[in-house]
């Protein structure tokens, strides 16, 4: 049953018009330059110059559609490549973006145990204030995040 997939069909038919060109050119060109001297069943056909004349007719219908099969087949084509240089774009951005939060995550952790220390070590008025400072920016902070990641 794998004969009847739609994607077997579409490239058969994509096929199609270019096979069917070549096919036709031939006849052509055996109508017009053979006769029935050469080829007992060229008997059959009743008038080969006219049935030449139409298989040229037929020739140029099928390299047309030909035509639009290849216009359309490279149109996907440049739709997909810009599609996925626009996913690579996206994506590019969403790591520059991970990268910058975890950067300003990582700044905001080491202020705040610089803040700690200080603290630690002389627990003045200012490194009090620094230190309630530093935890008001990181409440801020996860206030952000919590917002951010909330649908």
């Amino acid at each position: 049953m794998g004969l009847f997939k739609r994607q077997v069909w579409i490239n058969f038919l994509g096929l199609l018009p270019g096979s069917l060109v070549t096919v036709l050119a031939i006849a052509v060109a055996f109508l017009r330059f053979y006769d029935e001297k050469d080829f007992r069943f060229l008997t059959l056909v009743a008038q080969p110059q006219i049935w030449s004349n139409r298989l040229t007719v037929a020739a140029i219908l099928a390299a047309l559609a030909n035509f639009g099969v290849e216009w359309n087949r490279r149109n996907r084509e440049g739709n997909r490549e810009i599609e996925a240089r626009e996913r690579e774009a996206e994506r590019t951005e969403r790591e520059a973006e991970r990268t910058e939060r975890e950067a300003r995550r990582d700044r905001q952790e080491v202020r705040y145990q610089k803040a700690r220390i200080r603290y630690q070590l002389d627990p003045s008025e200012a490194n009090r204030q620094e230190l309630e400072a530093v935890l008001a920016a990181l409440d801020e902070y996860e206030q952000t995040l919590g917002e951010a990641l909330s649908p």
